[in-house]
């Protein structure tokens, strides 16, 4: 078999020698080497492997490395080139360096193959091969840990060239002579060398086994242990650190201390006296020392200085930390008043479910401010493994403890406030399911009794206030959402942004760029403009980030004049952020039949959308594109049906039949599904066929029957909101949602009028101006057609 052709990358080898037949495992992190590995891809991995002359000299030319190596293929590559490679090679030709390729980065050689010469006969080979099988068996039954597999392996080896570099390649010989032996052609030459080298390793190898076990025999294994236990203890007195009986002796003061009881006492002392004879040097000694630590430093019995609940101190630190959500500032109120008349009431557990940016985790540090407890957060999103929670069995490398019991630990009180962040991202995942194990911990019941599998004691989990936090319910599993009092945060409105921006934004965005409020000042028209053209959220967030960038905008501006202060007007935001990002497209919308304004719910808020019909020739069917779900769908036969039975009504002289109606909702990629766009869709179709165009400051929101009721739905706060920040000043909505608007912000729901239906027939005649109050079913199949309906007609 030929070798390829062409030129080949060349890896410098220190301390070991490829032979052709042989793999083995390099660990490649030289600049040079690396690269040859890259390079050698190109070459479908070969590459030639040459030894370095003198492995304690680094590289500096070719003339530093063996003429004769072994043209190898790299089977497999791991890590990156940055930390070096780990690399499997097998030799396959014993090649000699021809010339090296000039003006390389790297060395790249040409080489000649130098294949074997058998010049023996048949008698000689066979005996050489059973010399070499011979010693190579003797030298592994010396070395302890062979396996009869591998001398069984040595046996079945009929090749004497393969078994030579075998033997050559897995036994510690110096350097020069594995190298002598690769460059040996010859067959008989090179067994013959190589038998010697053997028979000295072999005898070197018995002589030292010998002068190991004279001495074993003298120094028993007890008398062994006690010189070294004398020699650490002497050498950790003079370094001046405490014996083992010191540390034994803190551990069973502080296991006083704690006053543990029932199975965390029985654990504690059982691993005190494991400690207490077990020899400092064992692995699992330093295991136990770090789970004791760890148990010996959680808050069993530690509370809170502070136990008295001031409800006038509570309400000033939320009113200072956070502007408006009076509603929840009011439920939080109620419930630390419980806890103030119920001194032995159990932790509450609560949940905050709002958009992102509203301040759900940072009412939960405010708690812990107003009840004087220490805070601590743990981030849920997208944890997968059960054992987070529990925490890991300690029989395994590596074990910690779950978050609960680690941010106890740091919490350093029993009776903290937990604010689990982001409950709603946790995710399923091979190792179980994190929400299932969080059921233990957030039940009154249970949670006194908590156990961590890397504690292995019950803790008492009951004093601690749990608060978590989501974005949406939908993803909460009902045993784990039924165990917590859910508060609703919905999103600010545009005055109480504002107020949000100049009190507290502002001045903390202005502080962290190093400036101060005598230096620079903001507008109210400026931070409105940034508000309404360049965030569009539920929340803050976005907001404050805009904030920050307008401080690094005004920075540069500052320095070139210290003298004058610099007020940031509304024109200096679009120099800062360029064209605006939102434009409101309720103003902006053409007065057109067919396009209507809907009210929209989302996780992180309310939105408006617009449904849009259009008619084309064709057979009466119904197109539906935006990515529409199948409740949305649905809704769209059913206003479909409702208006085809009110035709008469609305557009007598029109006839489905003739045309296909395509019904459309912008953002397309967007995935869009609920019932609460029955009404919209049912005023867009109705508008089409009579070609009446619907204000576009007019939005509805509404499930519709098909007995024609106006249904009530969900989300009203968020999507009177997001109509009012829209430029919507006519909102169309059940009868049976009125009750909802006691939530919408006063300044919000007094720049909007109201109109509550309990029928398509108002929708239609609010929206349109259609009166619809003489129809009734009976016209849709004659007087005569009654029976029908299972009546005798009169």
């Amino acid at each position: 078999m030929s070798i390829p052709t062409g030129s080949f990358s060349v890896l410098p080898l220190k301390n070991t020698v490829i032979f052709p037949g042989v793999t083995q495992a390099l660990k490649v992190g030289r600049d040079k080497s690396v690269k040859a590995v890259d390079i050698s891809k190109t070459k479908n991995n070969w590459i030639v492997t040459l030894t370095q002359k003198d492995p304690s000299k680094p590289i500096d030319n070719i003339d530093d490395l063996h003429e004769i190596g072994t043209l190898s293929k790299v089977e497999s590559i791991k890590g990156t080139a940055d930390s070096g490679y780990f690399i499997v090679v097998r030799g396959y030709y014993r090649v000699r360096v021809s010339s090296f390729k000039p003006e390389s980065d790297i060395f790249e050689a040409y080489v000649e193959r130098l294949d074997d010469i058998y010049d023996i006969d048949k008698t000689t080979e066979e005996a050489l091969l059973n010399s070499l099988k011979t010693i190579s068996k003797q030298i592994l039954e010396v070395i302890p840990g062979n396996t009869d597999a591998i001398q069984e392996m040595v046996e079945a080896l009929d090749d004497i060239s393969l078994l030579s570099h075998m033997a050559a390649a897995n036994t510690e010989i110096p350097l020069e002579e594995k190298q002598q032996i690769l460059e040996t052609q010859n067959i008989k030459d090179r067994v013959m060398i190589l038998l010697s080298i053997l028979q000295k390793f072999k005898d070197n190898l018995i002589i030292r086994q010998d002068i190991n076990q004279k001495i074993n025999s003298k120094l028993g294994q007890t008398q062994r242990d006690m010189i070294l236990r004398e020699q650490l203890k002497t050498i950790k007195e003079e370094l001046g650190e405490k014996g083992e009986q010191s540390l034994i002796e803190t551990y069973r003061q502080k296991l006083a201390e704690l006053n543990l009881k029932d199975e965390a006492l029985d654990l504690a002392e059982q691993q005190l006296s494991r400690l207490e004879n077990m020899n400092s040097q064992s692995p699992e000694y330093q295991i136990l020392r770090t789970h004791l630590d760890f148990m010996f430093a959680l808050p069993w019995n530690k509370s809170s200085a502070n136990t008295e609940i001031n409800l006038d101190h509570a309400e000033d630190v939320l009113n200072e930390d956070h502007y408006g959500l009076d509603k929840i500032k009011k439920r939080i109120l109620q419930h630390l008043a419980v806890l103030k008349l119920k001194k032995d009431k159990r932790g509450s557990i609560l949940l905050f479910i709002g958009p992102p940016g509203v301040g759900k985790t940072s009412l939960g540090q405010s708690i812990a401010k107003a009840l004087g407890k220490k805070y601590q957060r743990i981030s849920l999103g997208g944890v997968r493994d059960e054992s987070e929670i529990r925490g890991h069995r300690r029989t395994y490398i590596g074990a910690l403890p779950g978050r609960i019991l680690s941010a106890l630990k740091k919490a350093g009180e029993n009776d903290s406030v937990l604010v689990l962040d982001e409950i709603d991202k946790l995710a399923r995942g091979y190792s179980g399911d994190p929400a299932a194990a969080l059921l233990e911990v957030l039940d009154p019941e249970q949670n006194n009794s908590f156990t961590d599998h890397y504690l292995e004691a019950p803790f008492d989990l009951s004093n601690i206030m749990f608060i978590a936090t989501a974005n949406s319910l939908e993803s909460i599993p009902l045993p784990l959402l039924d165990r917590m009092e859910v508060i609703d945060l919905s999103g600010y409105t545009t005055a109480e942004k504002l107020h949000i921006a100049k009190n507290h934004l502002w001045p903390k965005q202005v502080t962290e760029h190093g400036l101060t409020l005598e230096q620079i000042d903001i507008s109210d028209e400026a931070i409105l403009k940034v508000i309404s053209h360049y965030t569009r959220e539920a929340g803050v967030r976005d907001l404050q980030r805009k904030l920050g960038e307008v401080c690094r905008a005004k920075c540069q501006d500052i320095l070139k004049n210290t003298e004058v202060k610099i007020k940031v007007e509304a024109h200096d935001v679009e120099e800062i952020f360029g064209a605006e990002r939102f434009t409101y497209e309720v103003t902006d919308q053409l007065t057109q039949p067919g396009v209507v304004t809907g009210l929209a719910w989302t996780p992180v808020g309310g939105d408006i959308l617009f449904i849009e019909s259009a008619l084309v020739p064709g057979k009466g069917d119904l197109i539906l594109t935006g990515q529409l779900g199948d409740v949305m769908k649905e809704s769209a036969q059913i206003a479909k049906s409702l208006i085809k039975a009110r035709l008469n009504f609305i557009a007598p002289t029109f006839d489905f039949s003739k045309y296909d109606i395509h019904i459309h909702l912008p953002a397309g990629a967007i995935p869009k599904d609920g019932p609460s766009a029955g009404v919209t869709l049912l005023t867009s179709l109705t508008s089409l066929v009579s070609r009446i165009p619907v204000n576009p400051r007019l939005a509805m929101t509404g499930e519709i029957s098909l007995r024609g009721k106006v249904l009530p739905v969900g989300g009203i706060k968020e999507k009177v909101i997001a109509a009012h920040r829209a430029g919507v000043n006519k909102i169309i909505m059940s009868k049976r949602n009125e009750k909802d608007l006691k939530d919408v912000p006063e300044d919000v729901r007094s720049q909007i009028e109201f109109s509550f239906v309990e029928h398509i027939n108002e929708v239609l005649n609010k929206a349109l101006n259609l009166d619809l109050s003489n129809w009734n079913e009976d016209l849709i199949y004659g007087q005569n057609d009654s029976h029908v309906f299972g009546r005798k007609a009169l």
